[in-house]
């Protein structure tokens, strides 16, 4: 039985691929465990899957003056000690890395013990956590086909992002019980993100008057926010968050209004979703989303606007013109190379590993 290592934290996106891939390991009997920081989201998000997992000390990086620039580089020797001792007790034929800053010392700790190890990388540009890591990893995997140019020759493999199986196989029915919805108009369906996106809400909000005369929408609005005086509003559901009956609002789903996370919109390519992005402003990040939102609208697959150009008529029209050419996105979207991303890194997977076996035995 081969054994593999996952790693990856920080965010729900440095887990969900990872958790996708699960499944296709177990079909083919990997032993699998995890390691992740102490107590961050990853922790109780592998602990659901009832895989083994092991907490190290993790330190962030940073490219600003902060303190704790002077005490995180101890965290991080401290958690390639742990790492070091990990590989010795698991012996894993392959680490497999989705990022953040946990990573670092396990990918370390990999060359370290002589164990073969593949990145994946969300963003068009990799953050600063792979940009350490990749030089000992054996393959990098990606989203964006922009992005293999900031990738070592011979180790980039465009892959996109594996997508849980059962996200594809949503029952439309349900979704339309669950919102109280009939079946006369298209559904819109919003995501601010799991926190939520005031901009977002607010600007739906203000719309809603004119978008339920042609649309049912769903919006997921983030915790805290909903709003009370809309909560019996006729075609309008609302959801702090939605967890297992995500895949059925998906199927049910028209046209989706989105963030531009990496992990976000590959569910939507998977999915065959027509979609407008508004991604986080610079302001708010590094870029990475309006990067991946380009690309994404340069490839056929989405509609971009971003918040500092929308005004409530603009994107009004925007709305209607999407969806009245969507076939045009979906058909897109069809012709992608990265459909199945769970089989193309499971086979790099076998690969990566199997040579790694010949090498040692």
């Amino acid at each position: 039985m081969k054994k593999i290592l996952l790693t990856g934290g920080g965010t729900a996106g440095h887990v969900t691929p990872n958790i996708a891939l699960m499944a296709r390991l177990r079909d083919a009997e990997y032993d699998i465990s995890y390691v992740g920081t102490y107590n961050g989201i990853e922790k109780q998000l592998i602990n659901e899957q009832d895989i083994p997992y092991y907490g190290i000390s993790s330190g962030k990086l940073r490219r600003y003056f902060d303190l704790k620039n002077l005490s995180d580089p101890f965290k991080v020797i401290k958690g390639l000690g742990q790492s070091i001792r990990l590989m010795r007790k698991l012996k894993p034929d392959i680490v497999f890395s989705k990022g953040g800053f946990v990573s670092v010392p396990v990918i370390l700790a990999a060359k370290f013990c002589h164990v073969p190890s593949i990145i994946h990388e969300s963003d068009l540009t990799p953050g600063l956590a792979n940009k350490i890591a990749i030089p000992y990893a054996q393959k990098v995997c990606c989203n964006f086909p922009e992005t293999l140019k900031y990738l070592p020759e011979g180790k980039a493999v465009l892959t996109g992002s594996p997508i849980r199986k059962e996200l594809l196989s949503g029952n439309k029915e349900n979704a339309r019980k669950l919102c109280g919805f009939h079946n006369d108009k298209p559904i819109l369906f919003i995501i601010g993100g799991s926190s939520g996106s005031k901009f977002i809400n607010d600007t739906i909000r203000g719309l809603l008057p004119e978008l339920l005369k042609t649309y049912q929408i769903v919006h997921m609005c983030g915790k805290g926010n909903i709003e009370e005086a809309l909560k019996n509003t006729a075609g309008y559901k609302q959801f702090e968050y939605i967890g297992a009956e995500l895949n059925d609002i998906f199927a049910l789903s028209d046209l989706v209004i989105s963030r531009a996370g990496a992990n976000s919109i590959c569910e939507l390519l998977a999915l065959k979703k027509p979609n407008i992005l508004i991604p986080l402003s610079a302001n708010a990040s590094r870029g990475d989303q309006i990067l991946n939102a380009q690309s994404f609208e340069k490839q056929g697959y989405s509609v971009v606007i971003e918040e500092e150009v929308i005004t409530p008529e603009k994107f009004l029209n925007l709305i209607h013109e999407t969806y009245k050419n969507r076939d045009r996105y979906i058909n897109a979207m069809n012709k992608s190379s990265m459909i199945d991303s769970v089989e193309k890194i499971f086979c790099l997977i076998e690969e990566i590993s199997g040579s790694s076996s010949k090498e040692n035995s």
